[in-house]
């Protein structure tokens, strides 16, 4: 009787238990390319076209936990509830322009940083320090 039982909750899907669902995970990504999921709010999508990113197709990825009966229609952009009525799209970019984008944000952090680190001229007292810690 225990083995029937076991072969049964074999053949059954896994469950997902409510508070351990990722609605914003991405399956399917192709290599090469960073995957984002961006609001469709205002002119943000537009902003991100503009960046070199491009709407991906709902047929190419899956867009959060397994779905029952979500067909799409062919050629639809990949999209997600996001609440209050709004939607997010999922957006992508070649990952050498992602790349060149993080360094050019992170090029700017430590011009940010060299100017704190500058020494003061004619203070009295104090000093300042800054290190970057393990990662």
């Amino acid at each position: 009787m225990t083995r029937g039982a076991n072969s049964a909750s074999a053949q059954r899907p896994k469950r997902t238990p409510i508070n351990g669902r990722n609605v914003l995970t991405v399956t399917g990504k192709e290599p090469g390319y960073v995957y984002r999921i961006v609001n469709d709010a205002g002119d943000r999508v537009q902003q991100f076209l503009d960046a070199g990113y491009e709407k991906v197709l709902a047929n190419d990825v899956q867009v959060g936990d397994k779905r029952i009966n979500s067909a799409s229609p062919e050629g639809s952009v990949a999209q997600v509830s996001v609440g209050n009525g709004e939607k997010a799209i999922v957006m992508r970019i070649r990952e050498e322009w992602y790349k060149e984008d993080q360094q050019a944000k992170q090029a700017h952090v430590d011009q940010l940083e060299q100017t704190i680190k500058q020494n003061v001229s004619g203070a009295d007292y104090g000093t300042v320090k800054i290190s970057r810690g393990q990662t």
